[in-house]
């Protein structure tokens, strides 16, 4: 017995191969990448909102103060809580000078760090010494402070200062800036705590731009027979010059934002009567985390905040300049 299968013409060719998967692929791939850019457009714009609810709450929460003294907030010397008399000069004055000291030690130190890990250090010295570097950035800002008010500020008075006003002080120019009695502690010492402070962020930034350069261009630039000096100037600095604006950016930043260290070694006076380094100061973190916790509400409060809000339009200012700097380098450079 035998069966048989018939099969009519057509029938088979109508059976076709599911194609909807290739479908469900695609349509899977379209589905995470929505996903994954409405996420990254989330995450942005909540970041975006944070900051304009930053600058909305210091705008309303100063507004007393901007409404009652207006500029003459910015350009008065005076803060007296008694007689709900406050102007900022002598905040903004003190962060301003004490975050450039920091720049001017910080930025060539931290230069000749990072040049002597990529080109001069040994091979067995690099990593120990870069990790040691950056442990530096870990160190609390209150250790740096209580250290430089019981251990660096006592020896700044009795053998730095001195030096510094028989020498420098003794300049034409800039002499009244070294000038008066070494107390240690003064917008001085508070600049070379900051620049210690923020050296490991700048030289970490600049040694990892350093290392980003192409070894076959450096090596072809000692091949010709230049020196270090002229590979890191004509080709390693160009190469990486982004990199290192933003790394002294960075620095500043920390400078500009610091609190704990320069309340402990500034001197929290708010008083412009000499012009010297050397002489106590005060600064807009430090009269924060001196005053706020007791401030009475009313102008006080708004004082201090409207102080945090022109730190804030500061800092605001300082990397809308780096990002024009930048872009004209950049422009030049193309």
């Amino acid at each position: 017995m035998s069966l048989t299968i018939t099969e009519t013409p057509g029938e088979l060719s109508d059976f076709t191969p599911d194609d909807s998967r290739p479908h469900l692929a695609q349509a899977r791939r379209d589905y995470r990448e929505f996903a994954f850019a409405w996420l990254t457009r989330s995450v942005a714009t909540l970041v975006l909102l944070t900051l304009l609810g930053i600058i909305a709450s210091l705008l309303i929460a100063s507004w007393p103060t901007i409404r009652s003294m207006g500029f003459d907030f910015l350009l008065s010397a005076e803060w007296n809580p008694p007689m709900d008399r406050y102007g900022a000069m002598v905040p903004i004055y003190g962060t301003l000078v004490t975050s450039a000291i920091a720049l001017i030690i910080a930025v060539p130190v931290s230069f000749g760090i990072a040049l002597f890990l990529t080109e001069l250090a040994p091979a067995w010295l690099r990593r120990p010494l870069g990790t040691a570097i950056e442990l530096l950035a870990a160190i609390p800002s209150i250790v740096y402070g209580m250290w430089g008010l019981l251990v660096f500020s006592p020896i700044f008075a009795e053998h730095i200062q001195p030096a510094l006003g028989a020498t420098l002080g003794k300049l034409p120019l800039i002499g009244h800036l070294f000038s008066g009695p070494p107390m240690g502690i003064g917008l001085l010492c508070a600049g070379i705590i900051l620049a210690i402070m923020i050296i490991p962020f700048i030289a970490s930034v600049m040694r990892d731009v350093f290392e980003i350069t192409p070894p076959m261009i450096r090596e072809s630039a000692y091949g010709m027979g230049c020196t270090t000096w002229e590979v890191v100037w004509n080709i390693v600095l160009p190469y990486s010059k982004t990199g290192i604006i933003g790394g002294i950016m960075l620095g500043l930043g920390r400078a500009l934002g610091e609190t704990m260290a320069v309340t402990f070694v500034i001197g929290n006076t708010n008083s412009l009567s000499s012009p010297s380094l050397f002489m106590p100061g005060n600064s807009a973190t430090s009269a924060l985390a001196n005053e706020f916790a007791e401030a009475a509400p009313g102008l006080h409060t708004s004082a201090l905040i409207e102080l945090a809000l022109v730190l804030f339009v500061i800092t605001l200012a300082v990397l809308a300049a780096s990002r024009l700097l930048l872009a004209r380098m950049n422009r030049h450079a193309g």
